[in-house]
């Protein structure tokens, strides 16, 4: 059997024992290392300790909650470490809450394994730099990362460095939806934009890559977000 390749080492800070289990094992089944934490200043330690490719954090913690161990992480220790937040909370204000702190990304409590997997992946290219090495493709529409470079049917997009990072977000996305809150927070940080700064930008983004070519890719999901999506298929 071809050994399974080293994934990442992984800290779960979760104080719900079925959960980090669950989550534990398959991740280890997917060759992660996992380190577990089932409070908020123990996950605290052995984040400064050590250094991990990812941490999954609960929001609602003993001892120390994940916002103060996320904002303690980011401004005390300096540590850049990326923090999937998981959260009980399905609401606008508290997912802004966990970004605000200084978390990468979150997921809404109950949640599927296989996302949680691919999230932290992505997490762990972004952090990783190798992103920028892998060429994203949907359908006719490609691009490169490494050199800012956007074709569709081999012709190239002429994009706005912020379009560029919001198509780049979109194709690594694909298909899933992401939230215009997501969106947002990789691209400005916490320095979040009036409303129609993104919108503004999503449909000059939306005239160059879908309006002459009479196959719309880029998507509006209403209430829930946009994707670049090749729906009709081929």
């Amino acid at each position: 059997m071809r050994e399974q390749q080293h994934a990442g080492l992984i800290l779960i800070v979760e104080d719900n024992r079925n959960i980090s289990e669950m989550v534990g094992e398959y991740l280890e089944s997917r060759g992660f290392e996992v380190d577990f934490a089932s409070d908020g200043l123990d996950g605290y330690r052995l984040a400064v300790e050590n250094s991990y490719d990812a941490i999954v954090l609960d929001l609602m913690l003993p001892r120390l909650t994940g916002v103060d161990l996320c904002k303690r992480l980011r401004t005390e220790a300096r540590k850049a470490t990326p923090i999937l937040m998981l959260t009980a909370r399905d609401t606008l204000d508290d997912k802004l809450f966990g970004l605000s702190s200084g978390a990468d990304d979150y997921l809404t409590k109950p949640f599927a394994i296989r996302e949680l997997e691919a999230r932290l992946n992505a997490l762990i290219r972004r952090d990783r730099r190798q992103v920028g090495a892998e060429v994203l493709q949907v359908a006719d529409l490609v691009l490169d990362p490494s050199s800012l470079r956007a074709t569709r049917r081999g012709c190239e997009l002429h994009l706005s460095p912020i379009a560029l990072r919001l198509l780049a977000i979109l194709m690594r996305e694909s298909p899933r939806v992401v939230s215009r809150q997501e969106i947002e927070h990789e691209i400005w940080g916490g320095d979040m934009p009036d409303s129609d700064t993104l919108r503004s930008h999503l449909y000059n983004l939306r005239k160059i890559v879908d309006k002459p070519y009479g196959h719309p890719l880029l998507h509006t999901v209403q209430s829930a977000g946009y994707r670049i999506a090749d729906i009709a298929g081929h």
